[in-house]
């Protein structure tokens, strides 16, 4: 497929060269800135007695199938067999104190994905209609080149995403840093565009898996959060609800991952991986690690810049590498690859020959944005908000010599989230246009008072943001840059 880059769209080495190019022209336009319902009748009668039952069985682990079943009526029922909070409540902190075995989580995963509406696709095709879930990282912005990379190769990808909460980014706010990005289609209209252009990249509808939006709200609010059967169940029963072939779980270990443990995202991945392949979902788990920022940019627009020359091939080699190993995994895992490498290889070649940034653009437009967004750099740049004159960038320098030993994710993500770039509470209003640029990589040699970081920020930077960015870099004796694979499970 031929490539549809514009004629005026020069390539650039890298994200940072791309910066430095329009930074050039800051003095003249402005400053940088970023669950089929179940036919089964509910066996519920007296609501109150009966999630007693279940949370004493939970606790007892004598848990079966009719529990589980009735759980998720009490949970969606609109008629009187309607839980009220309490007694859902009751029945989540059981799950949350006493846990739920293997094949009870699965079955819990699948009454939630039944609860609601469910994705349907043509049976000539449906065997290639795949998606993947990431736990979530700093600078994690592989879906927005994996999932155009993937509809190039033939797959069709219904992608749908979340949004970020404290320290890590979400997809859909990134997206939405490009005007007129439209996240919210109704199912109907997500079949049809994928169906047409191959993917599509969205939010949750109200119509998909209704039970996980109320106990999710619920646990939310009693400290039942942090559950794996419960995690898993609501991670897996929104992918379940998109009929998918293969699924691939990217599950991050270290500081600033959700899991900071390796033991605990092994759990983690095992688990999702068994209440999916119980959904009757091929998959796999890729462990990786988050410690360092994933490619350069930390923040919503300059993210979206970075993923658009990851799709023109000048990506940072990070971000590269796991998008065609999860690309690659599921050409394999559908039959359209041979193998894992050749799957790689394809992922890649899309990378590389335009075809996948043809796909976002294509994708990007359907879903609301003016295609002159996309006709030039400055056009790209200015659309995303980066050259708004009331945003600054300030280059922090390299205040000794050596070699980039270590560059501390969370506590990047920590000032990012300090200058507007991500929310503290759920309804906090995104600064998308700000956010922090690394621009040196692991290994890499370092003299004093050389640039290692930009900023991109509204008000004055204190002296307590510079001195805990300026914390974040660990100088040292030379390191050579590691793969952020850690291995595969199923």
């Amino acid at each position: 497929m031929a490539s549809s880059e514009p004629r005026n769209w020069t390539p650039t080495t890298s994200l940072v060269g791309l910066m430095r190019k329009y930074s050039r022209i800051l003095p003249l336009v402005g400053q940088w800135s970023s669950f089929s319902k179940s036919t089964r009748k509910s066996t519920v009668s007296d609501p109150t007695m009966r999630s007693a039952e279940i949370a004493r069985n939970i606790q007892r682990g004598e848990v079966d199938e009719s529990d589980i079943h009735d759980l998720i009526q009490g949970v969606v029922s609109r008629d009187g067999g309607r839980w009220p909070d309490e007694e859902v409540v009751m029945v989540l902190q059981s799950i949350f104190e006493h846990g739920l075995e293997s094949e009870n989580t699965g079955r819990l995963t699948l009454g939630m994905m039944q609860s609601g509406e469910i994705l349907t696709w043509p049976e000539e095709w449906k065997h290639l209609v795949v998606d993947k879930h990431s736990t979530g990282g700093v600078g994690d912005k592989v879906s927005i080149p994996l999932a155009p990379a993937l509809a190039a190769c033939g797959l069709k990808v219904p992608m749908i995403s979340g949004r970020g909460l404290g320290h890590t980014g979400g997809t859909l706010d990134k997206l939405e840093s490009i005007p007129g990005f439209n996240v919210q289609l109704h199912t109907q209209s997500i079949q049809d565009q994928v169906a047409e252009i191959g993917f599509a990249m969205v939010g949750q509808t109200e119509d998909l898996v209704p039970a996980d939006r109320r106990m999710y709200a619920l646990r939310d609010v009693t400290g039942t959060v942090a559950s794996l059967p419960l995690i898993t169940s609501s991670i897996v029963s929104k992918k379940a609800a998109e009929s998918l072939s293969a699924l691939v779980l990217d599950v991050k270990h270290g500081r600033a991952a959700f899991m900071t443990e390796r033991e605990d995202a092994m759990r983690l991945a095992e688990a999702m991986v068994s209440a999916a392949t119980h959904c009757g979902i091929h998959t796999r788990a890729i462990l990786t690690t988050m410690d360092l920022p994933l490619g350069s940019a930390i923040g919503n627009s300059i993210e979206i810049v970075e993923s658009i020359e990851t799709l023109r091939g000048n990506g940072p080699s990070d971000l590269e590498e796991l998008v065609c190993a999860q690309g690659g995994a599921l050409l394999e895992m559908v039959g359209v690859a041979e193998d894992f490498e050749s799957g790689s290889i394809a992922i890649l070649d899309s990378l590389h020959d335009g075809s996948a940034l043809e796909r976002f653009i294509e994708m990007a437009v359907a879903q609301g944005v003016d295609p002159s967004v996309f006709e030039t750099e400055h056009m790209l740049i200015r659309s995303l908000g980066l050259l708004d004159p009331e945003l600054n960038d300030t280059e922090l320098k390299c205040d000794s010599e050596g070699y980039v030993l270590h560059i501390d994710a969370l506590a990047l993500a920590l000032v990012a989230l300090d200058l507007g770039a991500g929310r503290k509470k759920v309804t906090d209003t995104i600064d998308h246009a700000v956010g922090i640029l690394v621009e040196v990589d692991i290994g890499e040699s370092m003299t004093k008072g050389q640039t290692w970081v930009t900023i991109h920020h509204r008000d004055n930077l204190s002296d307590d943001l510079i001195s805990r960015i300026q914390n974040a870099l660990t100088i040292g004796d030379k390191k050579d840059p590691e793969s952020r694979i850690d291995t595969w499970i199923g």
